[in-house]
């Protein structure tokens, strides 16, 4: 397999800190890389120095020759003046509307990042952040490439948009370097992982889960014990194999380690105990819509609705964009009055609303003064935490909060945002987006947090992840007036969406005829083979970064390696693959 890019022993500073330093990598042809880490880490930084846009301070960036290569960052340029026409058709070369319109590949990227409900024609000017970061993730991927570079290609794409995404860049061939914080997205696209951390990036082979695995194992191997019980990645990998539907899809052998590592793990979350314990905090009455009905300009929301929220009650609400989700949110905070019916709000309602809007925050104080002006110790759940604990939660640690709040980032500030509203100890939290500006280690604390929360609870959130993990129930909102409760969750929403969309049924497939007993015994024999086989390539592959690790200073050397390890890495995806095969054909 070719590489594509290859970096050599390069460093990038700003000032005095460095983001990479001595990194040697590369991206081969057909790679699903993910890209992890903290932010302000250097994962944009990563994706820059590989794409060529920003130059590394030393060492070297070899490209291949006529390499096809898109790049959507957080700075991608439009076209100014132009149209949606301009920058998505135009670079293709079509001379009339018939012959996009003929090319399915152009009009399925269109209609499945929303382009085309903007229209051809709206002028890009006029445009929000997020349609025209649509726009330009649109014109990446009606291109033929061998590579494309994505900076949160999902953050303003709803849960069905981000769905779509995930399956387009499977279809294709195409190689792909992505940062994103949506650990769906990661699970389901990605074959590789890498983590930027302390000016080094980490490499594991697989998805979101397979890197949590990994750094669970991590964990193990350098802790104690009860220090394993409190750390989050074993948490997390918990859920993983508890909580929900396995994300890995590694064979057998990969699961049952996983599940040995996480045996003393308590589980994420004790649902009856946490809602009986809410029901004391909250009574019977917390928030309740009756025959309430909401319109916005051209469209009815809600059609004389009733809905009750009670004590302990974990909802996630989905939608597409547009489909009235924040407006809905800010009726049940009592921002918004209903045009008919009635909001009732139970007596011991300490009501907790995060907004997308940044809200005023004190920029005279610093960052801890800003959470500690709320309380200096507060209890979520069976966790008592000081301001300070708290603040270093969401990613403020002790030299950090005593930057001024007027100082901070659009992200800091959430993020100070999210930590005063905990401090308040409310018993209803209504979130609104509460993943923006978030990195997967800052996701995992607030995860851990929610996960013990005695209260009722209310998320709209375009992160599957989050609502699966933090949420008992799922309620959708179709256009029809409704708030409808989905019992099936959000593997429930999505067909249902893509019910409403199809133009027409697809044909039932035929049930897979059952191998008899001889077919199973010879399964079950080349499964063994091939864990043994597994187990081997496992151990060389545990050899090989050893061996790295021990030639950092021999760039000659380090280039051997890790081509071996590639060959090896490849091997081992095809075993894996064969396993699954077999597996599967044997149920």
């Amino acid at each position: 397999m070719a590489n594509l890019v290859n970096l050599e022993s390069v460093s990038k500073s700003y000032g005095v800190r460095p983001l990479l330093d001595a990194v040697s990598l590369g991206v081969g042809e057909g790679d699903r890389i993910g890209v992890v880490g903290l932010n302000g880490g250097g994962k944009t930084t990563l994706l820059e120095v590989l794409a060529g846009i920003e130059p590394a301070d030393s060492g070297r960036v070899s490209r291949a020759r006529d390499l096809r290569m898109a790049v959507v960052t957080q700075r991608t340029d439009l076209p100014p003046g132009g149209t949606v026409r301009n920058a998505v058709l135009d670079p293709l070369g079509f001379d009339a509307d018939h012959e996009w319109a003929a090319d399915a590949k152009v009009r399925a990227v269109l209609d499945g990042i929303g382009i085309s409900a903007l229209g051809l024609d709206a002028p890009l000017d006029r445009m929000s952040g997020g349609e025209r970061r649509r726009v330009a993730l649109a014109a990446a991927l009606v291109r033929e490439l061998d590579l494309v570079i994505l900076d949160e290609p999902t953050n303003h794409l709803d849960i069905e948009g981000v769905r779509w995404l995930a399956d387009h860049l499977l279809a294709r061939r195409t190689a792909l370097v992505v940062v994103t914080h949506d650990r769906w997205f990661l699970d389901t696209v990605c074959s590789r992982t890498w983590e930027v951390q302390n000016g080094r990036v980490e490499q594991y082979e697989g998805g979101y889960a397979d890197w949590v695995f990994a750094r669970a194992e991590r964990a193990r191997l350098a802790e104690t014990l009860e220090e394993k019980r409190r750390n989050l990645a074993a948490k997390e990998l918990a859920w993983l194999r508890r909580g929900a539907p396995a994300r890995t899809s590694k064979p057998r052998y990969r699961i049952e380690a996983a599940e040995a590592l996480i045996a003393n793990v308590p589980p994420p979350r004790d649902s009856v105990e946490l809602t009986a314990f809410a029901k004391r905090r909250l009574g019977k009455t917390v928030i309740e819509l009756e025959d309430a009905s909401l319109s916005v300009p051209g469209r009815t929301l809600l059609d004389h609705v009733t809905w009750r929220i009670g004590p302990g009650d974990r909802i996630g609400l989905v939608g597409v964009n547009g489909s009235g989700k924040t407006t809905l949110l800010r009726l049940l905070a009592g921002e918004t009055e209903p045009e008919t019916g009635k909001r009732i709000q139970g007596q011991t309602v300490r009501l907790g609303y995060l907004s997308q809007e940044l809200a005023d925050l004190p920029g005279e104080l610093r960052v801890l003064e800003a959470v500690e002006e709320i309380a200096r110790r507060v209890t979520l759940g069976k966790q008592e935490l000081s301001a300070s604990q708290l603040a270093e939660k969401f990613g403020f640690p002790a030299n950090r909060q005593w930057t001024p709040v007027s100082d901070l980032s659009g992200g800091e500030r959430r993020r100070l945002q999210l930590s005063r509203l905990l401090m308040a100890e409310p018993n209803v939290l209504l979130l609104d987006e509460p993943t923006n500006d978030l990195d997967i280690d800052t996701l995992q604390q607030l995860e851990d947090l929610l996960d013990s929360w005695p209260g009722t609870l209310v998320v709209v959130s375009h992160d599957r992840y989050l609502v699966e993990r933090v949420c008992d129930e799922v309620y959708a909102l179709f256009g029809d007036g409704r708030a409808k409760h989905l019992p099936g969750g959000i593997d429930e929403y999505l067909s249902r969406r893509a019910t409403m969309t199809a133009p027409a049924a697809a044909p039932v497939k035929a049930p897979k005829p059952k191998s008899s007993a001889a077919d199973q015994r010879a399964a079950g024999k080349e499964l063994a083979r091939l864990e043994r086989t597994l187990d081997k390539l496992s151990k060389r592959e545990t050899e090989l970064h050893t061996a790295l690790a021990e030639a950092a200073t021999d760039p000659d050397r380090l280039l051997e390696l890790d081509a071996q390890l590639r060959d090896l890495l490849k091997e081992k995806s095809e075993v894996e693959e064969r396993w699954l095969e077999i597996a599967d054909s044997a149920e």
